[in-house]
């Protein structure tokens, strides 16, 4: 007997398209990664959403889609982007999750690593790099380091 695609019925009328509702309400893991890398790479730069929408000839919101991976990006667009953004396509996979690659690394890998990123990815980090660099006295650089150690042990008293 061949089966037809999709000839299958469900078990409960109308439990086939409630799969299909939950399954695009979530965006892919893998699309919200490459939509991540892409927003570090736009604000390292200090890149406005609608700076680089102007530079792809596309809107703003449809750069916000592509960030939250509401959207895929398509492999010419990825490419654009990469080249808007000055980096290799790979960039936009480097440590994603579940790659098998990244998590056969054994002891070469920091656990602190992933805390580090995180931070340095966020709004206040690439704010604090991007001023931390502009300092050019390397005397008043070790001082900001102490004084942000002080700072962070104070804290945890």
């Amino acid at each position: 007997m061949i089966k037809k695609y999709g000839s299958e019925k469900p078990a409960k009328p109308g439990e086939e398209k409630m799969a299909d509702k939950e399954n695009k309400k979530k965006p892919n893991p893998t699309d919200m990664h490459v939509g991540s890398r892409i927003r570090l790479r736009r604000n390292m730069l200090g890149m406005s959403q609608e700076k680089l929408g102007e530079n792809l000839g596309i809107t703003f919101q449809q750069i916000q889609k592509y960030e939250k991976g509401t959207n895929r990006v398509g492999a010419s667009r990825l490419q654009a982007i990469a080249n808007t953004l000055s980096v290799p396509v790979a960039f936009f996979f480097e440590d994603l999750p579940g790659d098998q690659t990244t998590a056969n690394r054994g002891f070469a890998e920091d656990p602190s690593a992933a805390f580090a990123l995180d931070f340095c990815t966020s709004a206040e980090g690439l704010q604090l790099n991007r001023a931390f660099v502009k300092i050019s006295n390397l005397k008043v650089r070790r001082r900001v380091i102490e004084l942000v150690k002080s700072l962070a042990s104070d804290d945890i008293d």
